[in-house]
Order: structure tokens, then sequence, then C-alpha cells
């Protein structure tokens, strides 16, 4: 029962830390409660995007005569794509168990709750406690959907995002309150499959941590399709009655009260993490705000335990638990790893026209002072977007005058998501805009952009 290395929770932080680990000679087991690749790839990033890839078919289809091609009687199976889906899941689950299997670390099955002493207590299905120890432990324990008081969610009427994905029949209308990925992701796939929907935002834009220019590109795409968008507001409460929600939906800036009757609430509004019962109190392990506080290679305040990502502070991405976790793993072996950059994560969102954005805001940045030069390429000049027939959206870039350095980029448009990491990587080795502007882009693609929108900001666009 002892190891080198116990991981509790098998996410994208959890698992790529076990894999590490067992890659740097430990002896590694991980604990998960319910299925390998925790919410990202059984709830979240992956079934979602399989839902999205099938509501895009469905587009492409309905609009098919744009292309030449006639096609009739289109139409949007939700059980077969929410079927699809968790297809989708179990097979990057199934490839969780492989990596975990090859890399030689063992799976322990139950709910764990860590104590003094090195030492992991973890519960089986049947009620058997058992007790592991190892020399380090890494929490990774992740996050759920939060509860709202005005919004209580009864699996039915009023859902998570869990709900959300697997739901037994298409509601004819929908609320989604809150729009951050998560909500905005839903928004566009249910109406996209022919749901009525009501996207509800408390801040004064949709997608609130993205640039104004994506915000409004994005509403203008979701009003397009027919879809409510309503900002400043909020959800004030839900009165079931029968089979409709009664939903009171308040203006913050009129302070005017609106009922909007639906099927379905979905509550979108964030995320809380799991710390809940799992001894922190019991061992010593400091945490505030529903945060674990680590040093910057993720070490607590009490020697061996360790915490990477939903749980401590920093974006609640997947792909920054994977990061921490690389890093955590590596110093604790007694390497010297690279720190993450938290002002270097991309952000994306894979609504149609997709969002992915990296550094600051235009916005942000001149409220800190700074002097910049912002450029943008608009997609309805590219060739690539106009053959593709989406030219919804752009490339913006943010420059620092003075260094010619990149402050920020915010992208929306097609195969945005696969663009962004051009600008990250530029970033984190100190490329400036002007040595990204001379690498040449191949054409047509809708890299091109990303030149251009640099040449723009110096005055200098060819295509723009």
């Amino acid at each position: 029962m002892n190891y080198d290395l116990i991981v509790i929770g098998s996410g994208p932080g959890g698992y790529v830390a076990a894999v590490k680990g067992a890659q740097m000679g430990l002896k590694t087991a991980v604990v998960e409660r319910e299925n390998l690749g925790g919410i990202c790839l059984n709830w979240g990033c992956i079934p979602t995007k399989a839902l999205l890839k099938s509501a895009q078919v469905f587009n492409y289809i309905n609009h098919s005569e744009a292309y030449g091609v006639k096609a009739a009687g289109a139409e949007a199976d939700l059980q077969a794509m929410v079927e699809r889906s968790r297809g989708v899941a179990a097979t990057m689950s199934k490839g969780v168990q492989f990596l975990l299997n090859k890399n030689g670390v063992e799976v322990i099955n139950g709910s764990a709750r860590v104590m003094p002493g090195k030492k992991v207590a973890v519960k089986a299905a049947d009620g058997v406690e058992t007790i592991y120890e190892a020399n380090h432990i890494i929490i990774a324990t992740g996050a759920r959907s939060k509860v709202m008081p005005a919004m209580p969610q009864d699996g039915k009427h009023i859902i998570g995002y869990r709900e959300a994905m697997t739901l037994p029949q298409k509601p004819k209308s929908m609320l989604v309150c809150g729009s951050g990925a998560i909500g905005s992701e839903f928004a566009f796939f249910y109406q996209s499959i022919g749901v009525q929907v009501t996207l509800v935002e408390f801040m004064p834009q949709i997608l609130p941590n993205e640039d104004e220019d994506t915000a409004a590109q994005i509403s203008r795409s979701f009003r397009k399709m027919g879809m409510k968008v309503m900002v400043s507001s909020s959800v004030d409460k839900v009165d079931i009655e029968g089979d409709v929600c009664h939903v009171t939906v308040k203006d913050q800036k009129k302070g005017t009260e609106t009922v909007i009757d639906c099927d379905v609430v979905l509550s979108a509004v964030g995320v809380v993490t799991n710390l809940e019962g799992i001894g922190l109190e019991e061992t010593g392990i400091a945490f505030e705000r529903g945060k674990i506080v680590v040093d910057d290679y993720y070490k607590t305040n009490v020697d061996g335990y360790y915490a990477i990502g939903d749980v401590v502070h920093g974006p609640a991405l997947a792909h920054v638990a994977s990061a921490e976790a690389i890093c955590c793993v590596e110093k604790l072996c007694g390497g010297d790893p690279h720190k993450v950059s938290y002002d270097n994560i991309p952000g994306c969102t894979y609504t149609t026209p997709e969002v992915a954005s990296v550094g600051l805001t235009e916005k942000k940045a001149r409220e800190a002072g700074m002097d910049i030069l912002v450029g943008k390429f608009f997609f309805k000049a590219s060739g690539k977007a106009t053959a593709a027939g989406n030219t919804d959206g752009f490339v913006k870039v943010i420059i620092d005058k003075a260094t010619d350095k990149l402050v920020g980029c915010h992208m929306c448009g097609d195969n945005v998501t696969e663009m962004i990491a051009e600008m990250v990587a530029a970033r984190e080795n100190g490329l400036t805009a002007k040595q990204i502007a001379h690498a040449v882009h191949p054409h047509p693609t809708m890299s091109e952009a990303v030149m251009e929108a640099i040449e723009a900001a110096y005055g200098k666009a060819i295509h723009g």
C-alpha cells in the first residue's frame, strides 16, 4: 500500500500528473471515484465538442444549397446526437485507461480523503476503507456546476451541464443563465437544432472575459440565428408550474422585470471546487475562498501534499491543469521546470463562429495605461473564409507601441481555436509582432489573417 506518488482525481490534471510521475520512475497510483478522465473527458470539453460537431453538420445540411448541394428532410435527432457524444466520451475515457496501464499506473476506485502523515484513505463503493501511504500526494479533485439560490437544480426543469448533455428529448424552449464558454456553447447547440433559446448574462456583454469586439460579433451571430440575448440581466427566481418554468429576469440597468416562460432552465453560472470532505482541515492544508493555497510549484503548506487544476487559483481550464501537473511532478522529482505562464493562457469557445484569445483585451490594456497599436483583419476579406462560406469574424491584435511585443490577440471565426497557438508560442518566446508578420503564412488559409492584422496595426495591410 506504499507509493512514491498518489494522485487524487483522474481529470486532465490528475491523469497527466500520474502518467508523468510514472514516466519519471515513481511508483504511482491514481484514485478516481467516477470515470477516468474526470469531468473534461466525460462531462465537459470532449462530449460537448461532439454535440457541437453534430450541430455544425446539421447547419451545413440546412444551408447546403449555398454550396450547390441539394438536400432535403434533415432532422436533428437529439437522442442520436447524445448517443454519439457519450460514445466519444467513453472512447476517450478508455484512452486514459490505456495510458495509465501503459505507464504502469495503478488505478484505485473510490472516494479519497487525505490524512496526516502522507496518507490517503479511499472508501470503495461497498463502503470498505483502505489506507494508502505515499511520499507525495497530489490533490486534483476538480470542480462541479455551481448551484445558485434562485435556480435550485432539480435535474429536470432546472439543470446543470451534465443534464444538458443528456436531455431525454428536445425541449421547445430553453433559458440559459450565464454566457461564459459553457453557457454560450450550449446556447448555440440548442438554438442550432431548433430550440428557442434565451441567453441571459449578468455582465454588460456575453463572454465577459473576452474582448468587447469579440463579444459583439458573437452576439450578432447568435441573434442572427434567432436567439434572444439579454445582457446586464439576472435571473431572480424560477417558478415551476407543471412542465413550464416561469423565469423572472431583471434588467440591472432599468430595474424592470420580465417573466420568460420556457421548458428548461440551464444554469451555467460557473463552477465550485470539490474540496468538501477530502480531509483538508484534518491534514492542516490551507485554503482560502474555495481554493487550496499553493506555491509556484503547487506545493501546499504541508510537506508532501500538492494541489493542481480547478482546486487552486488560476483559470479553470483543462490545458492549465495539465501544464500545472507536469510542472508539479517535475519539481517534486527534483527538476527545475518551466513555471506556468498565467498571463499567456489561451481561452477557447467552440460556438460558430469560434472564439480564441490570449493576453489582454483592448480595454484592459488601455486601463493599464499602455500605449498600444490595434490591428484588425476581417475574414470577409479572406479567400479561404469566403471559399468556405464562413466569413463572420476577424483577427484582432494588440501591440505595445514601444516594444512591438504582442499584448493580446483576439480571434473570432471558423477554426480560430486551431490558430491561437501560434500567438501563444510567439508570446512565450518573446517574438515581436513584426517577426510574426514577417514569417510567410500559407495561402489560402485562415492563418493569413494573423499576418494581415499585424500589418493593419502599422497601416500596411495589403488585403484589409
